[in-house]
């Protein structure tokens, strides 16, 4: 018998062996009455089974709370090595999963299969106060709180209440000085990745927003909402005490000085005093009504 022959016979002896262990298996794990197979693997806590060991291995995790998996640039630990992998993308700006007709990119495939149905206007879930659409009914649900007013997220150290338990994640950062995503090119860093998204900007000299009627462009679209209050007339900011309406933010906060009398390069400087350790009390020149007997 020639090579090639003892090779062909050698292959054929070993699918069959392979071939009758899978059949073993299958007439093992086969339940006559149901129609179907037996996943061997059970969890002893919750009843959960599955047809490999591993994962099981890594469903017990759930339970036991291990998290071997860590982030080396954040420190954020998860169950699962893959993951992490797809954690990582926030930090490298990898968006590996393309929509075709408008070109906007995502970090996981189902962030994108959420997103198609916006062109496709499959299954769309629309909020009945602002009109605002959702890919998921769940998120729906989420926005409503921001028009309901509820605020289940409490901050356990200042006691401060978000409608999304992002928004508290986020808040967090404030306690604990925690800005994990650094700027490559000058090291500023920020506490979210949209933060340093927008920061990035000034280097790359993106101006994303274009206003409509004059073709001036800006960073953050915010600039461009109150740019655009130019072209309207519109004054969406009103002093509740006495009335007077403005287009910029940025007045409105400066007009606010008049009535509590506050001076911005005092309040200042007493911020950085603070900060340093001293204690000063607030001069009662920064105070509407100024008590009588004020320490200086």
């Amino acid at each position: 018998m020639d090579t090639p022959q003892v090779c062909r016979a050698l292959l054929w002896v070993f699918m069959k062996e392979e071939i009758q262990e899978l059949n073993e298996m299958e007439e093992k794990n086969f339940m006559p009455g149901e129609g179907s197979f037996k996943e061997p693997y059970t969890c002893k806590l919750c009843g959960k089974s599955f047809s490999l060991k591993g994962n099981l291995k890594t469903h017990m995790r759930i339970h036991t709370g291990e998290k071997p998996f860590k982030c080396c640039q954040c420190g954020k630990s998860f169950t699962q090595k893959k993951t992490l992998s797809v954690h990582m993308r926030i930090h490298t700006g990898e968006k590996p999963y393309t929509c075709k007709p408008c070109g906007q990119s995502f970090t996981q495939k189902q962030g994108l299969k959420g997103h198609l149905k916006i062109h496709t206007g499959e299954n769309l879930f629309t909020c009945p106060q602002c009109r605002k659409r959702f890919t998921q009914k769940k998120n729906l649900d989420t926005h409503m709180r921001i028009h309901a007013g509820e605020k289940p997220y409490t901050c356990k150290l200042c006691g401060k209440s978000f409608s999304l338990n992002g928004q508290l994640k986020t808040h967090m950062k404030i306690h604990t000085g925690e800005k994990p995503f650094t700027c490559s090119q000058c090291g500023n860093s920020f506490k979210e990745k949209r933060g340093l998204n927008v920061h990035m900007r000034i280097h790359t000299g993106e101006k994303p927003f274009v206003c409509s009627q004059c073709g001036k462009s800006f960073k953050r679209k915010r600039d461009l909402n109150g740019h655009m209050t130019n072209h309207t007339g519109e004054k969406p900011y009103e002093c509740k005490l006495c009335g007077k309406s403005f287009m910029q933010k940025e007045n409105f906060k400066t007009h606010m000085r008049i009535h509590t009398g506050e001076d911005p390069f005092v309040s200042g400087a007493l911020v950085k005093l603070r900060q340093r350790g001293f204690r000063t009390p607030l001069p009662s020149i920064h105070l509407a009504n100024p008590p009588e007997t004020a320490i200086y």
